[in-house]
Formats: structure tokens, C-alpha cells, sequence
């Protein structure tokens, strides 16, 4: 059963000095655990919708699978009480080692590298960026309207983050939201995984929100290499980009932004 992105709620509206009762939309949230051939390898707290893309997203920036030839099957367990569990089944079982992973189970909405085990767990192995995508300013300026105007669950709930790529002329190709910001990346590069379009070397990633570690790690993974982003990026995702040759905007709002990493790529 697919469980709705947004809940409706009565709540208190206090207006003009006045208090009356109301109908609201909130935004869902929800456990998904994640299994990989029956054993758990995470829970995340997401919100419902897409969530085999959700897996198959965490499963390649979790450095588990590469390639949507990896997987056998993904498979949502449809008991009562198994409504939030998922199932990814490999093609080639045995190259899955459980005792490998790096995660502890839980994984919370804010969130997304709090259940690592280790510091070196979190810097996970993906190969720099090699792409001559290039792009004009006057596209990326107007990304974010783009972006604002197709998030829908957003419009109802205005409590999801969003995650879309685009082509260097600025055509929206697909966009994910999500309590979550990482779990709406992850579902962003499920579906292109889900598709064969890994790795997307000529693409652009506009995020909602702030740009993360793990938001540079995750589009490293997927081989994107431009991230944009409405809010600020942090030292560590600076750091992270810098190394890995990816073009990183923060601040990005009318027509001004700040490029901290790879301006070249910007015509």
C-alpha cells in the first residue's frame, strides 16, 4: 500500500487575535527499512513515495551496487506490518558482504552519515569527476524558479526539501522531494540508476537547501558535476568538491551566486 507524501491534520489557527480550528497539510514522515537479500542494512526516516528508487539511490552512494545490472529485483514487502520495508535482491548474491557495511541501522531525516560507524566510513571510494559539461549563468539563474514551481508536494505542505536535475540548456529532467534532503537525492539518482542513466556526466543538480558532505559525496557517486543550491554549502562539502573536480554554487537567489569550486565550467 503506497502511504500518501502529505497528512491531513486539524490544527489551532491563531489569527487576529482569534482562535479557530482549521484543515492542514503536513508534510509525511515515515521509517523505511532497507534490506539487501533479507538483511536490514538501514533504516531511514523518509517521506513515502518512490521508495524502490529511494533504495536503489542509497545502495549506490552507499558504494553496495553500481549499476541497475546489479540488481536482480527491489521489492516492497506488502504485509500489514511490513508496509515500510524494502527488499533488493542482487543478481550476483554473493558479492553482497554484510559484514562490510558501514551504517548502524538508524538513519534520521536531517540526518544521513549520523549512522556511520566509522570516520573513514564516511569518505566513501568514488572516482573524481571527468566531464566537459559546461553552462551559461543565465541557466542557472533561472533553475530555482524551475525548481519552486514543480515541487508539488511542497506547495500543499511547505515542509519538504527537493532535489532536480536539469540539462545544461535547463530543461527540467526529474526532481524528487523529501523530509529528508539526502533521501531526496537518493531517489533522484534511484531513478536515473532504475533507467541506465548512471553516470549523468552531463547533468546539473540544484538542491533547496544547504549542500552537505554527504550532498557532494552523493552526487559524486552519480557523476554529476555541477551542484547548485539556493542555501550555503559547508567547509567539509567545499573541501569535498575541490577534491573531487566538481563545479559547487551556493547562494544561489535573483541573479547572483557564489561559485566556491570549479568556475570554469560556467560560460
Amino acid at each position: 500500500m503506497m502511504l500518501p507524501a502529505s497528512r491531513s491534520v486539524v490544527v489551532a489557527r491563531y489569527e487576529r487575535e482569534q482562535l479557530q480550528q482549521r484543515a492542514d497539510h503536513i508534510a509525511a514522515e515515515e521509517p523505511l527499512e532497507i534490506r539487501v537479500e533479507d538483511h536490514s542494512v538501514a533504516v531511514v526516516m523518509r517521506t513515502p513515495g518512490h521508495d524502490r528508487e529511494l533504495a536503489a539511490g542509497f545502495l549506490v552512494t552507499e558504494n553496495i551496487i553500481h549499476s541497475a545490472a546489479d540488481i536482480f529485483d527491489i521489492t516492497m514487502c506488502g504485509s500489514s506490518e511490513e508496509d515500510n520495508v524494502v527488499n533488493v535482491t542482487l543478481r550476483n548474491p554473493g558479492s553482497f558482504d554484510a559484514a562490510k557495511l558501514t551504517r548502524n541501522v538508524l538513519s534520521s531525516s536531517s540526518c544521513g552519515i549520523c549512522s556511520k560507524a566509522t570516520i573513514d566510513a564516511v569518505r566513501q571510494q568514488f572516482a573524481p569527476i571527468q566531464s566537459d559539461c559546461r553552462v551559461s549563468a543565465d541557466v542557472i539563474f533561472r533553475l530555482p524558479k524551475l525548481l519552486r514551481e514543480n515541487q508539488q508536494t511542497f506547495e500543499q505542505t511547505g515542509g519538504l526539501h527537493a532535489c532536480a536535475l536539469f540539462d545544461p540548456e535547463g530543461n527540467l529532467l526529474s526532481l524528487r522531494e523529501d523530509v529528508g534532503r539526502h533521501n531526496a537525492l537518493d531517489k533522484l539518482i534511484g531513478h536515473a540508476l532504475l533507467q541506465n542513466q548512471l553516470p549523468l556526466r552531463n547533468q546539473l543538480l540544484l538542491l533547496s537547501g544547504r549542500v552537505s558532505f554527504e550532498m557532494m559525496q552523493k552526487a559524486l557517486a552519480a557523476g554529476i558535476p555541477i551542484v547548485a543550491a539556493i542555501s550555503a554549502p559547508t567547509s567539509l562539502a567545499v573541501e569535498f568538491a575541490h577534491a573531487n573536480n566538481q563545479t559547487l554554487i551556493g547562494f544561489l537567489r535573483g541573479d547572483t551566486m557564489n561559485i566556491y569550486t570549479g568556475a570554469e565550467r560556467l560560460l
